[in-house]
C-alpha cells in the first residue's frame, strides 16, 4: 500500500503568496507551453525539472494522453450584495448552485471589476481572507432576482453550502450573456473567458476550467501524435471547487466512450503508459474500471473518490497542476505517486519556486 500524504497533508503546510500565480503565463510573457513541468519518476524516485514544451520527449511511442474536453462555463452571476455559481446541471433541468455573500467590493490591479469572487479553495479557516462567504442564508420556495430580468428559484438544499434550483430560462445561454468565469483571491483581476479554455474544450458544462490541460497548444499536441504518442477525450464537467479543507468534489457528469475505453485497454495490453490529464480524467477512468478492473464504456454520475486505500487500476501516469494544502486532489496523487515521493516532489516545487493553482506551473507523475 502507497504510504500516506505526510508533508503535503499536514495542517502546518503554508504556501507562499508569491508562488500563487495571479495571471495567465501570458500575462507574464509566456506561451501557454512555457510554463515549468515537474517530473516525478515513480520507478526511480528520481525528481526532475523542464519545461512543458518539453513534453513529447519525456513520453515513450504508444503512451496513451487521456484528455476532458469539457469546456469552461461563464458560471458566476453577480449581485450587489450575492454572487451565484452555477455548479452542476442535473438530469431533470434543474441546477446545483452556491449562493456566496459578497464581503468587500473592490477593483483589482488592471481595471478588474468589483466584488470578485476571491474564495481560496481548501484555504477557509482561521486566517483565511476573503472577499466572499457562503451564504447561509436562503429557504426553499425563496427566489432570487438576477440579471437581465431573470429569475432564480431555490428548491431544496442539496449539501450544507449547495442549493438544487432552476432559473427559468436555459442557462447556458443566460450565462453566456451575464456570467463571467470563477476566479479566487490570488488572481487579482477578470480575464476572458478564454484565458479559462483549454484546447480540447468541445462540450461546455465545467464550472471551472480543467486546468491540467491549459498548457496544452496544437502544436505541442500535433508533436506528441508525432512521436507515436496517442491521445483520447473524456468528459467530465467540473464542479465548484470545494471551499474548505478535506471536503470531497460532489458527483460530476461523466462519460467515457467506447473508442477512448477500447484505446485505454490496447495501450496497456501493449505495455504502454496511460497518462491522465487532469484529475477529472482519472476519476472518469477509474469510475469506468469499477466493475471487473478494466475501463468500459460508461457515462453518468461519479461519486468515486481515489485515495490511497483505492489505489489506480486504468492510470499510470498524471499530468496535474499543484495543489492547495490539505486538498482531497492530493490523495488521488498519492494513489498514483506514493506519498513520501509525493512530499518530496512538493517540498521541491516549493524550494525551487513553482507556480500553484490554474494559472501555475504543472506536475508529471509517472509510475
Amino acid at each position: 500500500m502507497n504510504a500516506p500524504v505526510t508533508d503535503a497533508m499536514a495542517p502546518g503546510f503554508v504556501l507562499p503568496h508569491d508562488l500563487e500565480a495571479h495571471e495567465p503565463p501570458e500575462a507574464r510573457g509566456l506561451t501557454r507551453d512555457g510554463v515549468r513541468l515537474l517530473v516525478s519518476h515513480g520507478d526511480t524516485g528520481e525528481i526532475t525539472h523542464h519545461g512543458f514544451a518539453e513534453l513529447p520527449g519525456l513520453l515513450h511511442p504508444g503512451d496513451l494522453l487521456v484528455v476532458n474536453n469539457s469546456a469552461t462555463l461563464p458560471a458566476a452571476v453577480r449581485l450587489d450584495r450575492l454572487a451565484v455559481h452555477f455548479s452542476t446541471e442535473r438530469e431533470d433541468g434543474t441546477w446545483l448552485v452556491e449562493l456566496r455573500r459578497r464581503l468587500e467590493l473592490r477593483s483589482g490591479p488592471g481595471g478588474g471589476g468589483a466584488g470578485q469572487d476571491t474564495r481560496r479553495p481548501g484555504a477557509a479557516g482561521a486566517g483565511a481572507e476573503m472577499a466572499s462567504e457562503p451564504y447561509p442564508g436562503g429557504a426553499a420556495g425563496e427566489w432570487l432576482p438576477l440579471p437581465g430580468g431573470a429569475t432564480l428559484f431555490l428548491l431544496e438544499r442539496e449539501t450544507p453550502r449547495l442549493w438544487r434550483a432552476r432559473l427559468d430560462r436555459e442557462v447556458p445561454a443566460y450565462l453566456r450573456r451575464y456570467g463571467v468565469p470563477i476566479r479566487y483571491s490570488y488572481v487579482e483581476r477578470d480575464w476572458p473567458l478564454e484565458d479559462y479554455q483549454t484546447v480540447f474544450g468541445v462540450r461546455p458544462g465545467s464550472a471551472e476550467m480543467p486546468s491540467a490541460g491549459r498548457p496544452f497548444t496544437t502544436g505541442l499536441v500535433t508533436g506528441l501524435v508525432s512521436r507515436g504518442i496517442g491521445v483520447a477525450p473524456i468528459t467530465l464537467h467540473t464542479g465548484v471547487a470545494s471551499p474548505t479543507a478535506d471536503e470531497p468534489p460532489c458527483p460530476e457528469w461523466f462519460e467515457v466512450s467506447e473508442a477512448t475505453a477500447r484505446q485505454v485497454r490496447l495501450t496497456r495490453g501493449s505495455g504502454g503508459r496511460v497518462i491522465a490529464v487532469g484529475t477529472t480524467v482519472v476519476r472518469a477512468l477509474e469510475t469506468a474500471a469499477l466493475t471487473g478492473g478494466r475501463v468500459r464504456a460508461a457515462r453518468g454520475w461519479t461519486s468515486h473518490l481515489v485515495t490511497p486505500s483505492t489505489g489506480v487500476r486504468a492510470v499510470s501516469g498524471l499530468i496535474t497542476g499543484l495543489h492547495g494544502p490539505r486538498s482531497s486532489h492530493l490523495l488521488m496523487l498519492s494513489a498514483i505517486a506514493g506519498g513520501e515521493l509525493l512530499s518530496l516532489s512538493y517540498a521541491e516545487a516549493l524550494g525551487e519556486g513553482y507556480l500553484w493553482h490554474e494559472f501555475g506551473d504543472v506536475h508529471l507523475i509517472l509510475q
